[in-house]
């Protein structure tokens, strides 16, 4: 393929996909994006949920129009896992993805034009699909940071709910004390809980709503624990204190578990900066010597 080839494909990453976002845009069904606003609208008074409006709704709903279906519902389970902060909902991701591969793709175009060649291509091109993608890996280390702060926080939330329930609270009462002096991702998600319950969700869908939101294994055990405990009358102080006692357990495990992996991580970094330093240092003046006494010359 010759460089005036490789041009015009360059030209045509940013056109082409330009060209569709304004066809897109001048060919929505104004009808149809009052239903989706109506929509979205009854679907944030459901689950208690504040959509905020930045004054580019047709582009939100273009963003969403453009993503296929599958893919959104699994960024969005993504934002879920994340905590869904305010500062990035689902419509404004959607809509910074192709205006950082547009952006990215530009930046290809000006380096192609500059010093033209396949690896300048290949770079370009690289660029267009790590700007579409910047979001979903932001998000997505968001989101595990948030899991693992979770998985950590457990234990002592477990063991502050049980202190409060053998002091005569309820769980609920006891959810809610945690998440008033709590200020972690758990503490959110337990006070986020009650609020559901307070918009007219039932106890058991607030829970398994928590449990979806996390991808925790000990928190869908401690859900699914309390959710058999509310419907066989089981004691609550009982569950929690055989719940905490078996995340304590784990919480140790893991970190056994995490140290006797330690040696096997060091290995790499110790094999390629370590012991070349040490070579250098130590066998360094012996090679000086031998090179200036000339025993190899």
């Amino acid at each position: 393929m010759g460089i005036t080839a490789i041009g015009w494909i360059s030209i045509a990453l940013v056109v082409l996909p330009l060209s569709f976002i304004v066809w897109g845009f001048v060919s929505v069904d104004r009808n149809q994006l009052v239903l989706v606003r109506q929509n979205l609208s009854r679907s944030a008074v459901a689950t208690g949920e504040e959509i905020k409006s930045s004054g580019d709704n047709e582009f939100a709903a273009l963003a969403r129009r453009l993503t296929p279906g599958s893919y959104a519902a699994k960024l969005d389970r993504m934002l879920a896992m994340a905590g869904r902060t305010a500062s990035w909902p689902l419509d404004r991701v959607l809509m910074m993805k192709p205006l950082l591969a547009l952006g990215g793709a530009l930046m290809g175009v000006l380096l192609f034009s500059s010093n033209p060649g396949t690896g300048i291509f290949v770079l370009g091109v690289a660029l267009t699909a790590f700007g579409y993608f910047l979001p979903d890996l932001l998000v997505y280390n968001n989101g595990i940071k948030r899991q693992q702060a979770i998985q950590l926080e457990l234990p002592n939330t477990l063991d502050q709910l049980l202190i409060s329930v053998e002091a005569g609270l309820g769980l609920e009462s006891a959810m809610a004390r945690v998440a008033a002096g709590g200020q972690g991702p758990l503490a959110e998600e337990m006070g986020r809980t009650l609020q559901e319950m307070q918009v007219g969700r039932s106890r058991r869908e607030a829970y398994a709503a928590m449990a979806d939101r996390s991808s925790v294994a000990d928190l869908k055990s401690f859900v699914r624990a309390v959710a058999q405990a509310d419907k066989y009358g089981i004691g609550i102080a009982r569950v929690l204190r055989t719940q905490a006692g078996q995340m304590r357990i784990k919480r140790r495990q893991r970190a056994e578990e995490t140290a006797m992996k330690l040696p096997v991580k060091i290995l790499f970094p110790l094999l390629v900066f370590i012991f070349p330093t040490l070579f250098i240092v130590i066998l360094g003046p012996a090679a000086i010597n031998i090179m200036k006494s000339g025993i190899f010359g």
